[in-house]
């Protein structure tokens, strides 16, 4: 998918650019798939902000995206691939030979009137879903399950793909698009291919309102705030934070904290972490 430009016929639109959707084929989607997605601007149940900076945006529905593939050795047609305003990759609406419609990430290279099909018997072919132990390594995935049969959690986004790299025992090491290196067990199930939509990255908004469009509000240093609302505040003019270093508004460190329990269940599984540090 390529990158458009704009006239600057505004200041705004001179750094603009956006996606010219080339693998969008279908522009519509299918009222079966769609359901109702509630706004909640960052806030629980209780009605407190939870996540800052969250709110307004466009209405938009949510389209079901089947992430476990476990209709097995059903082949299935794609029909379109079409625009998510969920995720930045695209989607493929799938037609199952006994009528079922489904939609999946769409991988690169993916068309209209190919076949895709899951399980143990399906090819190691572009939109094939099959288990670590039947792919051959060296082969680019996306969308990995951690866990069998949960669905795929990891490597969704535009772009990405990651390599499975060795097989051994009952765990298969993939390098994901972070660097991590990390093994997974042979069980769980991936996609043949990289995700498409690549050139996402490359986009730039141009302006606050693209950004405001997508929910997501303006994000207000520290340092102007009053010290009752963030500990960098306060004081006359521009000052200094007054801490040995940057905090959060909550009073911690800001900075290269390291967040992950050191005791987590999942960290033996991780080889190379993705500064390349081995977890101990």
């Amino acid at each position: 998918m390529g990158i458009k430009t704009y006239k600057p016929y505004t200041a705004s639109r001179r750094n603009m650019t956006g996606s010219d959707f080339a693998e969008v084929t279908k522009k519509t989607p299918e009222k079966s798939l769609i359901s109702n997605k509630k706004k909640n601007a960052g806030r629980n149940s209780q009605g407190k902000i939870t996540v800052r900076h969250k709110g307004g945006g466009n209405k938009v529905k949510y389209r079901q995206i089947d992430f476990r593939r476990l209709k097995d050795d059903v082949p299935a047609r794609v029909i379109g691939i079409e625009y998510d305003p969920n995720r930045t990759a695209n989607i493929a609406l799938i037609c199952y030979a006994d009528g079922e419609k489904a939609y999946i990430l769409a991988p690169q290279g993916l068309t209209d009137g190919m076949k895709v099909m899951s399980g143990v018997n399906a090819e190691v072919r572009v939109g094939n879903c099959l288990p670590l132990e039947l792919i051959p390594v060296g082969t680019m995935v996306h969308n990995i399950e951690l866990y069998p049969g949960k669905g795929g959690q990891m490597v969704r986004s535009a772009g990405t793909g990651a390599q499975l790299v060795a097989k051994e025992g009952k765990y298969a090491t993939l390098r994901l698009p972070s660097g991590e290196m990390r093994m997974v067990p042979l069980g769980c199930r991936a996609t043949i291919g990289i995700i498409g939509n690549v050139d996402h990255n490359l986009v730039k908004l141009g302006k606050a309102g693209r950004k405001r469009h997508m929910g997501i509000r303006p994000t207000v240093r520290g340092s102007v705030m009053n010290p009752n609302d963030h500990p960098h505040g306060g004081g006359e003019g521009k000052t200094g934070i007054g801490r040995p270093g940057p905090s959060t508004p909550w009073g911690k460190p800001a900075l290269g904290l390291k967040t992950r329990k050191k005791k987590k269940a999942s960290n033996k599984l991780i080889v190379r972490r993705r500064d390349g540090k081995t977890l101990k």
